[in-house]
């Protein structure tokens, strides 16, 4: 079988071959190069902690001698609180090999391309979203190649289980040494394929406003069947993962409501007739329509402007009507955040108030 994936060798080399390219792109002070340039630090950085998973894959701080006798103890735990068994499910797809096999291909070599592309969709189309998501993706994975330095087998190797290495029987295994012990298949808790299942369909769940949206839900589901029948991690470290991953959302959360201030005026003038303009700033506000839903988004208007050129132009069919003794009152015209920009004789000034209810 063809191996897609790329060493860490060959990971860490582009990183740096990225990281190089966007510093010089940087140095020509080009606007067109210089947003090049930000979108190859960003693919050097993603391709550098993919480096690191699999360097950190092939250490451990205990040693390869405890990881059967802790995937055993993972194993008995899930039958004292009753989790399906994965020999169970496995044993419903081997009557089937072109569904082994397919979860084989899945498990080797979709997790990372699909990845890479969310992440790009992010950079590209919901450039306001990206730099959060890259920072959850960041300190996820960092927790979770933490907790691998603690070797754990996967199930496949634990005979008691009953399970099958689906890989070896296909001749599809994307390790090199599948008779002995290797350390970088002892990485099992977590499952960082299952984690990054969830944090793509929790980032397109998030981003996107439309109801086909919820079909991104499907992919940590299939993720998590492709390494159960496959034999190469248990329920718990799919659960682990989610769990680590939610501590990291939380603790987002937490630290933007701790040093975002009551009220960010965050103001800024949009002119109606530049359009360029106001589409950087719908992508750098982004956040005011996609961040939190219970907070209100505030319209005022430069009066004085208002008197020299009074039309008031709606710009986004979703804003409800504003009555226009609003602007003559000095009263703010309150909205749901939902809404979008009201232009006001080219002096438009949009407040978020994150700290309404």
């Amino acid at each position: 079988m063809i191996n897609l994936a790329l060493d860490w060798q060959q990971a860490s080399g582009a990183a740096a071959g990225l990281a190089t390219a966007s510093l010089t792109l940087r140095a020509t002070r080009r606007p067109l190069l210089a947003k090049i340039s930000t979108a190859t630090l960003e693919s050097g950085l993603v391709l550098g902690l993919f480096a690191l998973w699999q360097v950190v894959g092939s250490l451990s701080v205990l040693g390869p001698d405890g990881a059967v006798s802790r995937a055993r103890w993972i194993w008995q735990f899930e039958r004292e609180v009753r989790l399906p068994s994965e020999t169970w499910l496995q044993r419903l797809f081997l009557p089937h090999p072109l569904l082994v096999q397919f979860f084989n291909l899945y498990y080797d070599v979709l997790h990372f391309p699909v990845l890479i592309a969310c992440m790009i969709w992010l950079f590209v189309w919901h450039r306001g979203d990206y730099g959060r998501w890259r920072t959850t993706l960041v300190a996820f994975t960092g927790l979770c190649l933490i907790v691998q330095l603690i070797p754990v087998a996967p199930p496949r190797m634990l005979a008691s289980t009953g399970m099958v290495d689906t890989a070896v029987v296909y001749h599809q295994s994307v390790y090199a040494n599948v008779a002995g012990f290797d350390a970088d298949q002892l990485s099992a808790m977590p499952s960082v394929h299952v984690g990054w299942a969830i944090l793509v369909a929790i980032a397109i769940v998030g981003t996107l406003r439309s109801r086909w949206r919820w079909l991104a839900v499907t992919y940590p589901v299939m993720t998590t069947f492709a390494v159960v029948v496959t034999a190469n991690h248990f329920w718990l470290d799919g659960i682990v993962a989610a769990v680590i991953l939610a501590g990291v959302l939380g603790a987002q959360a937490l630290v933007r409501r701790l040093w975002r201030p009551r009220s960010r005026p965050a103001l800024r003038l949009v002119a109606d007739d530049d359009a360029e303009g106001l589409r950087q700033h719908w992508r750098s506000d982004r956040e005011l329509s996609r961040t939190d839903d219970r907070a209100i988004q505030r319209v005022f208007v430069d009066h004085q402007a208002e008197r020299g050129a009074p039309q008031v132009g709606v710009l986004h069919g979703d804003l409800a009507q504003v009555d226009p003794g609003e602007f003559g009152t000095g009263k703010p015209a309150l909205r749901q955040r939902r809404a979008a920009e009201v232009d006001v004789a080219q002096h438009t000034v949009i407040e978020g108030d994150v700290g309404q209810p």
